[in-house]
């Protein structure tokens, strides 16, 4: 019996991890690309590469202990739970994927657990509880971290970054050799550019990173729970199906999180990348399962919806009185050598001021929210059903 489900199990496990992939990379690397700082290629294969990494050293640990904390009663994982559990969290991040929308792998895991164990009356509802209190504030707090910083500082910011975008990706990969390809940097592009695209490229290979300590569990933990599965064949094969996802499915996800809900460029790329690497960290460190999907694409809302915003500063938010601002005379509107504005560092033209048509797209929010609230309860409904009422579980 074992020996005719293996495989059964192992290409659910692969599929779970070709839809982590497509999940994933878009709110790791969406803001990157959405800047124009990488294009989709480079940031798939630094999402399979980081992925990886973390995987193998610190998602192990993550492997050793998923079914023991939420799950009260470790021998309720068998091969045919497995299968299912993993069948379910699968199918609906498929759902997410092909909708383009990144939807939670924690979410969509841990509450395919959870309609196991209630199935069985084996939930920790404590644990449980204590995950979907973070789940409810952390985004929270992105989103109005994100907003304040686009509403009241982001004029500023962008005028202390300072980056001139240039035409397409900053680092590309060249494949004109013939032999391996090289990575390099575009000849348009300033130092200080390069600069702001490695600070988000970074951020975003830490969410990688990030990503492949919790979410490798997701794929494989079931299986190396029940024993039919070796840890270190588990990584591998799971690393090779979130590198086959990063590359094909979650193109869509990349869009969706880069473009369709609001135009990134590169200093709106960093605070996004920032706000939500800094509240994945702090999750991880206080031991929550990490739903960075729904925390970046918060992140993401927030910014553009307080720079949708007319930018008002602090002392005038403080005393709720403004100025008019007068129109830009024609000292200010001269260029400097280069072209560029000559507005001081930090102050913008009233007529580049972004509407919210230009940079928050409602009908695309309302279509990611709603999708990532309804992955997670497929997952959920799906398992409790299915080990509560079918016989053969």
């Amino acid at each position: 019996m074992v020996a005719a489900l293996l495989p059964v199990g192992l290409l659910v496990a692969m599929f779970v991890g070709y839809n982590i992939g497509g999940s994933t990379t878009g709110p790791a690397f969406g803001p990157a690309v959405g800047a124009g700082a990488v294009s989709k290629s480079t940031a798939a294969a630094l999402m399979s590469l980081f992925f990886f990494v973390g995987a193998w050293t610190i998602g192990r640990r993550v492997v050793d202990t998923l079914g023991s904390d939420l799950v009260s009663q470790p021998g309720v994982f068998t091969l045919t739970t497995s299968i299912g559990v993993l069948f379910f969290i699968g199918l609906a991040l498929f759902v997410g994927n092909v909708f383009g929308v990144p939807a939670s792998t924690s979410m969509t895991a841990v509450g395919a657990i959870a309609g196991l164990g209630v199935a069985k009356g084996a939930l920790d509802w404590g644990v449980m509880g204590g995950i979907v209190v973070w789940w409810i504030v952390a985004p929270v707090i992105g989103f109005w971290v994100s907003l304040v910083i686009g509403r009241y500082f982001y004029s500023r910011l962008d005028g202390l970054v300072n980056i001139e975008d240039s035409d397409g990706p900053v680092v590309a990969v060249d494949r004109s050799g013939g032999g391996l390809p090289s990575v390099g940097v575009h000849e348009d592009s300033g130092r200080r550019e390069v600069v702001g695209v490695g600070a988000v490229v970074a951020i975003g290979c830490l969410m990688a990173f990030r990503s492949g300590t919790s979410n490798i569990a997701n794929a494989i933990a079931p299986l190396v729970g029940a024993g039919v599965l070796e840890m270190n064949l588990g990584i591998v094969l799971g690393g090779v199906a979130v590198a086959v996802g990063s590359f094909t499915i979650a193109r869509r996800t990349l869009e969706t999180m880069g473009s369709d809900i609001t135009e990134l460029p590169l200093t709106a790329a960093i605070v996004v990348a920032s706000v939500s690497a800094a509240l994945v960290v702090f999750l991880s460190f206080i031991g929550i399962p990490a739903s960075f999907v729904v925390i970046a694409t918060m992140s993401v809302v927030g910014l553009g919806w307080g720079r949708a915003t007319r930018p008002i500063t602090v002392s005038e938010a403080v005393s709720g009185e403004t100025e008019e601002t007068p129109p830009p005379s024609a000292d200010a509107l001269a260029t400097d050598g280069d072209g560029g504005s000559a507005l001081p560092a930090g102050e913008e033209d009233p007529a580049d001021v972004p509407t919210p048509g230009e940079l928050f797209d409602p009908a695309t929010t309302a279509r990611v929210v709603l999708m990532q609230n309804v992955v997670p309860l497929i997952s959920t409904i799906g398992a409790f059903l299915t080990f509560r009422f079918v016989p053969f579980f």
